[in-house]
């Protein structure tokens, strides 16, 4: 499910990579911003919390004329006089406008490098209409945000993670160069989708699955092993030999009536009477119901 996330064949959707102090998932949004620049999508990036830099190391540069950098790094606050992008700058008008200056035909993907420094110095109230608004907009294709989820208390996790079409939460793997990716997804009829893989990144920022985590207390079935019979060691048969199941088939149950019997039933005999009734002027047929008055 990573993989086809990253190929981002869904409009209008909303991804949340979920990291904490023991993995970071800055690779992974790397991994993402490639991937849309491989595919001649314009990717918009917020930059709060590394520098041009350093998020740009490491991606295709043959494509990076289609990758936009505003940069809220060197001044988050707007504490100088002119700061490239603030935090508070982070409205529906002001994010529209930045994509209106690059003079680009179709919708780009907004990337958010992270939605945790925005929401320790915005109302969360005010970033999920924002989120709300930008994927409904059209002027976005979609959004891809990091979220540091140990900073941050459970319920405002969950109410920006309610908006979002995928989840995907990353912890460390049992090798070094290796993490687990929980990815919760929810498709446009409100099925829900969970995935758990084993991933790792290369250089060029591919990612490749590894294998899906055994949990403890689950075996895998070997595929040479023959399967276990359950009725092998029965003090009393469950199947029926061919001369058992012969005489089953010719048994004739009770109260069924074969197709002779029924057919003989059916026909009319020669000579049978036949009860006609003609009612007569004179007949008392009383169209009322003779219990209308009693209180049933």
């Amino acid at each position: 499910m990573l993989l086809e996330l990253m190929q981002g064949t869904e409009a209008g959707g909303f991804i949340i990579i979920q990291d904490s102090t023991s993995y970071s998932g800055r690779h992974l949004l790397r991994s993402f911003i490639n991937a849309a620049l491989n595919r001649i999508e314009v990717v918009h990036i917020l930059g709060f919390e590394v520098s041009e830099e350093e998020l740009k190391d490491g991606l295709n540069g043959s494509y990076l004329q289609r990758l936009y950098f505003h940069n809220a790094y060197v001044d988050p606050l707007g504490w100088t006089e002119n700061p490239p992008f603030t935090a508070h700058q982070f409205t529906t008008e002001e994010i529209t406008n930045l994509f209106k200056q690059t003079l680009q035909p179709k919708p780009a993907i907004l990337v958010i490098d992270s939605l945790s420094w925005i929401l320790r110095h915005l109302s969360a109230p005010a970033i999920c209409k924002t989120l709300q608004q930008l994927k409904k907009g059209g002027a976005v294709r979609t959004i891809i945000g990091l979220l540091h989820s140990d900073m941050h208390q459970r319920g405002m996790v969950g109410s920006v993670c309610h908006l979002a079409t995928s989840v995907i939460t990353v912890t460390p793997g049992v090798r070094g160069n290796e993490a687990v990716a929980k990815t919760t997804r929810r498709s446009k009829s409100g099925k829900i989708m969970q995935d758990e893989e084993i991933f790792s990144i290369k250089e060029d920022l591919a990612v490749t699955i590894q294998s899906r985590p055994n949990h403890p207390g689950t075996t895998q079935a070997d595929p040479d092993e023959p399967e276990a019979d359950p009725t092998a060691n029965l003090t009393f048969n469950l199947r029926l030999s061919d001369t058992e199941r012969e005489a089953k088939e010719k048994l004739a149950l009770p109260f069924v009536f074969s197709k002779e019997k029924k057919s003989a039933l059916l026909r009319p005999v020669p000579g049978s009477g036949r009860i006609l009734y003609e009612p007569d002027a004179n007949d008392d047929y009383d169209q009322e119901d003779p219990d209308d008055d009693l209180d049933v």
